[in-house]
């Protein structure tokens, strides 16, 4: 394909250094169209960049010494400078370089394919500079159909201070890497002061664990010790036992006689405080009784009430229930009863007494007097129901007070009239 001897082939074969030294050639005229170029394509001072950056020095020795069957003795400078010429025209070494780096940086290549002017492709090679694949980028770039010359000499650029900046980083990574190693020196003193203290510590450890081995073995003799004079403990207190039968329980009754006593003591206690609390209550009763006849005979016990309490019917010993009123009319409402010849019986409608005693007072009474207005709605329902189910006259008084249960009662003298009345011409009959 080309007059120009094989360059690679004089380095495989022991050439001196001198024949490997690439030519300094002159930007060429780039092709014009949309294909990219192609490695051969490029300008000479665009091939060094392409193959120290683009091509690791591994994997471009591995590309050499396949294409020429053997081992290659030149140094990495020799090598590279044996690619660039064999890259200024196309040769076999070309073709295979350029099909290594299109398959390397096929992504890079995809990404910029979509610029489709020379200025997208300036501003996409100025924001992949700084990413993590500089080289895919300057291939991609270089080989571009948009990629004219003053783009081409500003890649050249951006690339040469771009290795300088890499060779400034190695020689960074090269100091830490030295100052690593002297941290990883004083850490490695470190390690091993720790480890001689974590030896003593187990040292320590091990004896301390037999000093407690030695402990439980001395606590074990204790504990059996006890144990054998708990037994004989047991054994006379047995002895003890079988000597004074009956010492158990005589023990046991001596027990229950201080319990006994100690109940005895306070129900004593108990029924003291109860017998005065009920001699207070009894004295307020009392006081409250003479203060309610005080104002009974001032109000509704005047003669006037007396003729009326005079004309109300005769209730000849018949039990009345009053169920329901106020604790301060009851004692009214038990003198009103009892002066017409009743027996009164008293039942509060649920407020402290029991609603399930309603039922017997109920069943011994004759006549029923509720209060509405002062009973739960429970209590109001079983007398209504008791009465209905019995047929006990039953009266309901909305409020509470003297007057008013005189009305029921006159009431209740007027129905016994009425139904009185409603039997004679039967009896005639």
């Amino acid at each position: 394909m080309c007059d120009k001897p094989n360059v690679f082939t004089a380095l495989v074969e022991g050439a001196p250094a001198e024949a490997a030294t690439p030519p300094r050639g002159i930007l060429v005229d780039l092709p014009s169209g949309s294909r990219r170029r192609r490695l051969w394509e490029l300008p000479s001072q665009a091939l060094c960049p392409v193959i120290g950056v683009c091509l690791p020095m591994p994997l471009l020795r591995r590309r050499f010494d396949k294409l020429n069957g053997g081992t290659s003795k030149a140094n990495d400078y020799e090598l590279h400078c044996g690619a660039i010429n064999e890259c200024n025209r196309r040769t076999p070494t070309a073709e295979v370089l350029q099909k290594e780096l299109d398959q390397r940086y096929i992504r890079a290549l995809r990404d910029a394919a979509k610029c489709k002017t020379t200025l997208m492709l300036r501003d996409w090679w100025d924001s992949a500079l700084t990413g993590s694949n500089p080289a895919g980028s300057l291939w991609a770039t270089l080989t571009h159909a948009r990629c004219d010359e003053p783009l081409m000499e500003q890649v050249l650029r951006d690339i040469h201070m771009l290795q300088h900046q890499v060779g400034a980083a190695n020689r960074a990574d090269l100091q830490r890497l030295e100052e690593l190693v002297d941290e990883n020196a004083v850490l490695g003193r470190e390690l091993a002061r720790a480890q001689a203290r974590s030896t003593r510590l187990l040292q320590e450890r091990a004896t301390q664990i037999e000093q407690q081995a030695a402990d439980i073995v001395k606590l074990r003799a204790e504990l059996l010790g006890r144990d054998t004079l708990a037994a004989s403990l047991a054994d006379e207190i047995r002895a003890l036992e079988a000597a004074t039968p009956g010492l158990r329980s005589r023990q046991e009754q001596a027990g229950q006689i201080r319990m006994q006593l100690s109940r005895i003591h306070e129900l004593e206690r108990a029924l003291l405080a109860a017998q005065q609390r009920a001699d207070r209550e009894q004295s307020r009763a009392e006081e409250l009784q003479r203060e309610l006849e005080r104002s009974a005979a001032a109000q509704d016990l005047t003669p006037a009430t007396a003729d009326e309490a005079a004309a109300l019917p005769r209730l000849d010993e018949r039990s009345v229930l009053c169920v329901g009123g106020r604790q301060a009319v009851v004692p009214v409402y038990r003198q009103l009863i009892e002066r017409i010849g009743g027996r009164f019986l008293h039942h509060d409608g649920g407020e402290e007494d029991a609603v399930t005693k309603l039922d017997a007072s109920l069943a011994a009474a004759d006549l029923v007097i509720c209060q509405t207005g002062c009973i739960s709605h429970d209590a109001y329902w079983r007398v209504k129901d008791h009465c209905k189910r019995h047929g006990k006259q039953c009266v309901f008084v909305d409020k509470p007070s003297a007057s008013g249960l005189r009305r029921a009662l006159d009431s209740l003298g007027t129905a016994e009239r009425a139904e009185a009345l409603t039997q004679q011409p039967g009896q005639q009959d």
